[in-house]
């Protein structure tokens, strides 16, 4: 298994988004929360990330998607081999995923597997449901790292999360029926002080599209902590993961 520690950096083009990894055939970005993923349909929306990075990389298209909420790892294709290899290995599964979040809540058990089929909520779009009779199969495999020690409460828990498909809002959506939303998940989680939803893509392996070698990205998420009123912690006190 080959990883990859190249050290993070940034174009001055597009300042905001960390490089992981750069070759000719991808772009491995730690995307901030709050781009999307994808071009939006919406004029309104702001610029996706391989908009924002078409004037230094050229035309860099995305191998699978990030919730625009969602921070961490997203792999952009600069060639259409690249993106063609890529969409066939998210699609037969082969590639892993890991992720990390901050919930609300103590979870009862250190982890186990959910399996929660998930539907779209027509009467509430863009939300998602658990439907066990139309819903699609979703499975998330998770454990606990340990309680949010330095949060606003001692009510809060750091989770890995493995989703062994790959549905929109799966994650949250599967934490949220637990009891343990996300911190700063507008859409299925109390009303919180959080300035953005604290879930990130940490880890990301797959065969390099160029010759089937295994490789490995790593991205380690900084979550600010909030008080009880909404207000920053300290930057020293931000906690790496």
């Amino acid at each position: 298994m080959i990883v990859s520690w190249s050290e993070p950096f940034v174009h001055p083009i597009a300042p905001a988004i960390r490089v992981i990894h750069d070759d000719d055939w991808i772009l491995v970005i730690d995307k901030p929360s709050g781009i999307p993923s994808v071009p939006a349909l919406s004029p309104f929306d702001p610029p996706s990330v391989c908009e924002q990075l078409a004037d230094a990389w050229g035309p860099l298209e995305a191998a699978h998607r990030l919730d625009r909420d969602t921070s961490g790892l997203l792999i952009l294709a600069r060639t259409t081999l690249a993106r063609r290899q890529l969409g066939l290995q998210f699609e037969s599964r082969l590639v892993r995923k890991r992720y990390r979040a901050i919930v609300h809540g103590v979870p009862r058990c250190a982890g186990g597997t959910l399996h929660l089929p998930l539907a779209r909520d027509f009467d509430r779009p863009p939300r998602w449901r658990v439907d066990p009779i139309l819903g699609v199969r979703a499975v998330t495999r998770w454990n606990v790292i340990s309680p949010a020690t330095g949060f606003a409460t001692s009510n809060q828990s750091v989770i890995e999360l493995e989703p062994l498909t790959g549905r929109s809002h799966q994650l949250r959506i599967h934490l949220a029926w637990m009891g343990l939303p996300i911190i700063g998940d507008q859409l299925y989680g109390p009303v919180d002080h959080a300035h953005r939803l604290h879930l990130h893509a940490e880890w990301l392996a797959i065969a390099h599209p160029q010759d089937g070698r295994p490789v490995e990205f790593f991205s380690h998420p900084i979550f600010e902590m909030q008080s009880s009123t909404g207000a920053k912690a300290p930057p020293e006190l931000l906690p790496l993961f």
